[in-house]
């Protein structure tokens, strides 16, 4: 447990940074805007292929790792469709609901990748990089799609929502670096060099980024849709997640690294797209500033737990 928390003390502590720096030395939207766009762009994705690049994957369950994430999110995501009619009668009406489905399936990347980094290093890295790659197309997929359904009063054709997906840098970072690495492509050490240096800014910015964007006005009078979104995103994801895991026979530090995927909070990114497309953005709000919170204590509980400490 101690090993658990030390890994987890310097990720939350970046984030709670970030969240007195916006509103003490940075003010400015356009400052953070600006950091947020060189994080998402250029320095995570440097991150995440030459951590990919020089993994040593053979040792690392892909398939395993990968599935149970996926299926997960599935479960989650169906359930959230499921629970629809009964939300609908108890006031929630489609906006809200984008929110709630949003808080329930998407993941804070950052913090996983920060946390993953923290316990295991770069075995850590590549992990959590497969994670990413089963994770993040599909609930792009069905967050633009719920959002299109449920909230936005444009509907978004299937083209525009490939684009969408296409045009995710991390995306294309993780298929890269999944393909020099299989193909062993040597790469200049200039290159080297130079992605090391901007991966090792990525995490640092990103969840100082990650602080800046909390939101805790109107927490006070978070409701039921807040608390079901924090409950089955910090609660019955990893659940899911890690039994889905064992069962492929995944163990050890792999499976770790599957329930800090599973039990991160949601992305501040998710905020930006219910903005965009007339989703209910303050009940997003409350639901992230409420899960980064929270996510401190469950998601030391459940790496404990399969960790063994």
């Amino acid at each position: 447990m101690s090993a658990v928390v030390a890994a987890l003390a310097p990720v939350f502590l970046l984030i709670v940074i970030g969240f007195g720096l916006r509103r003490s030395l940075i003010r400015l939207d356009s400052q953070w805007h600006g950091l947020e766009r060189l994080t998402y762009y250029v320095l995570f994705p440097a991150l995440l292929l030459q951590s990919l690049v020089k993994a040593d994957l053979t040792q690392v369950p892909v398939a395993g790792i990968g599935g149970a994430l996926f299926l997960a999110m599935l479960a989650v995501s169906a359930l959230c469709l499921a629970l629809r009619p009964l939300l609908a009668r108890s006031g929630i009406d489609g906006p809200a609901f984008t929110s709630i489905f949003q808080g329930a399936t998407r993941w804070q990347t950052y913090v996983a990748l920060g946390v993953s980094r923290s316990l295991f290093g770069p075995t850590g890295l590549a992990v959590a990089s497969v994670g990413m790659i089963a994770i993040i197309p599909m609930v792009n997929v069905f967050s633009v799609a719920v959002l299109a359904h449920y909230a936005s009063p444009d509907r978004r054709s299937a083209r525009e929502i490939a684009t969408t997906i296409v045009r995710n840098p991390l995306i294309w970072a993780c298929v890269v670096g999944l393909a020099l690495n299989v193909v062993h492509m040597p790469l200049p050490k200039l290159w080297h060099d130079a992605a090391d240096a901007l991966g090792q800014a990525s995490l640092p910015i990103g969840l100082l980024v990650t602080g800046a964007g909390l939101h805790f006005e109107g927490l006070r009078r978070a409701g039921a849709a807040a608390a079901l979104g924090v409950v089955l995103k910090l609660v019955l994801m990893p659940i899911l997640a890690i039994g889905l895991a064992q069962w492929f026979g995944v163990s050890g530090p792999s499976l770790v690294v599957v329930a800090i995927c599973a039990a991160v909070p949601t992305s501040p990114s998710a905020y930006v797209l219910a903005k965009q497309m007339g989703g209910d953005a303050p009940l997003l709000a409350q639901i992230i500033s409420l899960q980064t919170v929270l996510a401190a204590l469950t998601m030391t509980v459940f790496i404990a737990l399969v960790g063994g400490g």
